[in-house]
């Protein structure tokens, strides 16, 4: 039997050990591309056999959001202070052995949070519960990658565990279309410059994944990596949060010392993407609902009925971007066949009560007046 671990051990190796230039730009992807194809056949040899217990999560509320970390970095004590669970904590490791819900309110919204058992490295591969942790992650919403300050050099291993998962954090799907055709061979076309692929690599990536015929359209600047994930269509692209925990330990200056540490943290890109909290002297939380509510994109909608005022009291929870279409389906499945048009009081309309068709993109705060046939 083909032992495909090892093949990928050999190849990861090999590419470890040769430096990144113009000249292995070309070997590099291409050894990436057969490092993607085993792991490919691995997980469809692995479906053959025996299923992972899993968790039975169900989803609720507006949103679902995954607290992912290694062991002790106090997950548990978090849930219990932002949600009504009452997760059971200790001072030892592997505390929680399934999957704990919670539910916070903030802001009108009802945002599921889900404690799951500290991962650990290998965990994509199926180290301890791993599997099952990664499995419950593709279905949320948002991640919240949790380490302490005494752990922050886990976060590398944290996102790495995820990427091996085939979970992209805080980036958006490449902007690459693959059409397949029966002939004609492969037509590149980019409407970008390409500084990171060249035409020889890409063609030979394609090849690799028994691609000898399609049209491909590059729209921004690519890497291999990037190609591949366009190629395979499998990944789960999510929001996150890094949540640094247990900062009541450090001084002033070992804060600022940390922030620094963070600064050359490839997982933390973005400043605003990192809260500092202590779970358990209840520091800086508030902050964290409101990153986790923002990160979500969730907005508020009032609604309206015909010749009534408003009802501010209780508002629709959707998100950024979603239209008048999506507030009636989540009224009622019938109301989109029945809609005539939409009334709109709000930062989305010119002027209040603005008329709006089906496909208006709505704002935070929006008021909505539908109107059916």
């Amino acid at each position: 039997m083909v032992d495909y671990a090892e093949q990928v051990r050999l190849l990861e190796e090999e590419i470890s050990k040769t430096q990144y230039n113009k000249a292995t730009q070309h070997h590099i992807g291409l050894v990436k591309a057969k490092i993607a194809r085993l792991k490919e056949r691995a997980v469809a040899r692995s479906k053959g056999g025996k299923k992972g217990e899993g968790y039975a999560v169900r989803k609720s509320g507006d949103a679902t959001v995954i607290l992912i970390g290694f062991p002790s970095v106090g997950k548990s004590t978090l849930l219990n202070r932002i949600t009504n669970a009452q997760s059971k904590t200790a001072a030892y490791a592997f505390t929680t052995l399934t999957c704990i819900p919670g539910i916070m309110e903030h802001n009108n919204a009802k945002i599921q949070i889900l404690d799951v058992p500290g991962i650990l490295k290998g965990a994509a591969s199926g180290l301890g519960r791993g599997k099952e942790v990664i499995a419950v992650a593709r279905n949320a919403d948002l991640a919240l990658i949790m380490v302490d300050v005494f752990t922050v050099n886990q976060l590398d291993i944290l996102k790495k565990e995820l990427e091996e998962a085939d979970i992209r954090i805080n980036v958006r799907p490449p902007d690459v279309t693959i059409t397949r055709k029966e002939r004609g061979g492969l037509s590149i076309a980019s409407t970008v410059k390409l500084t990171k692929i060249d035409e020889k690599t890409t063609k030979a990536i394609l090849n690799e994944f028994q691609i000898v015929s399609a049209d491909v359209v590059i729209r921004e600047d690519i890497n291999p990596d990037q190609l591949i994930d366009a190629i395979e269509a499998n990944r789960k692209y999510m929001p996150a949060l890094v949540v640094i925990n247990k900062i009541d330990s450090l001084t002033e200056e070992g804060i600022r010392q940390l922030q620094q540490q963070l600064k050359n943290n490839d997982v933390t890109t973005k400043s605003e993407d990192v809260i500092l909290i202590s779970a358990e002297d209840g520091i800086n939380l508030n902050a964290l609902k409101d990153a986790i509510y923002n990160k979500l994109s969730l907005i508020r909608v009032y609604l309206k009925e015909i010749g009534k005022k408003p009802d501010l009291e209780v508002p629709l929870i959707m998100r950024q971007n979603d239209t008048v279409q999506a507030v009636c389906e989540k009224l009622h499945r019938e109301f989109v066949a029945k809609f005539k048009f939409g009334k709109v009081w709000g930062k989305s309309a010119k002027f209040p009560g603005q008329k709006f068709k089906i496909d208006h993109k709505l704002a935070d705060k929006d008021i909505v007046e539908i109107h059916l046939r």
